[in-house]
């Protein structure tokens, strides 16, 4: 399986949306905040993205550790069972809310909203690990701060923006891609810049009857 050099996924950056979240912008050689407060516009289709090469499924996902805390999904986070399924495109965005849906009066930083992601099912058992075992190098910084000062919450959007290069679904395989935003919203009717990043995702199942499940979320 092959993706362009500039592929982050999710767990190579705790959050990728949220670099300006994380004190020096982890996973972008700096600059990170003023990165994520810009909002670009939605991507054009381009013929290109982080699509696969035909492989063989990987069979070697090692165990890893189990998270500790309370996981469990606060307030509106959707799970799996309040939607359909069978259905990639809402698997998908329901991951995709559940990923970056921040309650700066709960949470110590964006990591949360990734176990909280993982307990909830929407992602496969080795996507779930990966994410639990992940331990961000930063911390959160200064617009994190901003947020919790403002005891803040986001609220995402998500615009379809598929790429003309996406291979077509089949039985036990699915990708898609979004524009997510991630605004924060606070008391006093306080509103933050959005955070905004093209969003691909890859979904899996076993076979054609069973429920999808997000298998990598890539950030570019």
């Amino acid at each position: 399986m092959t993706y362009p050099r500039t592929r982050t996924t999710i767990a190579s950056a705790a959050t990728v949306l949220a670099i300006g979240l994380l004190a020096g912008g982890c996973g972008f050689g700096g600059g990170g905040e003023e990165r994520a407060r810009t909002a670009p516009s939605a991507p054009s289709a381009t013929g290109t993205g982080p699509y696969p090469t035909p492989s063989a499924p990987r069979t070697d996902t090692p165990a890893l550790p189990e998270p500790t805390g309370d996981d469990a999904p606060r307030g509106d986070t959707t799970r799996p069972h309040d939607v359909d399924q069978t259905d990639a495109d809402a698997v998908g965005e329901g991951a995709l809310r559940a990923l970056w849906t921040y309650d700066t009066t709960t949470d110590s930083g964006p990591r949360d909203a990734e176990l909280r992601a993982a307990e909830a099912g929407w992602l496969t058992g080795a996507y779930a690990d990966q994410l639990r075992a992940h331990r961000p190098s930063s911390v959160p910084g200064a617009q994190w701060r901003e947020w919790a000062g403002h005891r803040a919450r986001t609220t995402v959007a998500l615009k379809k923006t598929e790429d003309a290069a996406k291979p077509p679904d089949t039985g036990t395989k699915a990708w898609r891609q979004w524009t997510i935003t991630a605004t924060p919203k606070g008391r006093g009717r306080w509103t933050g810049e959005p955070v905004v990043a093209s969003v691909y995702v890859q979904l899996t199942r076993t076979t054609a009857d069973r429920p999808w499940r997000v298998a990598e979320v890539t950030v570019r």
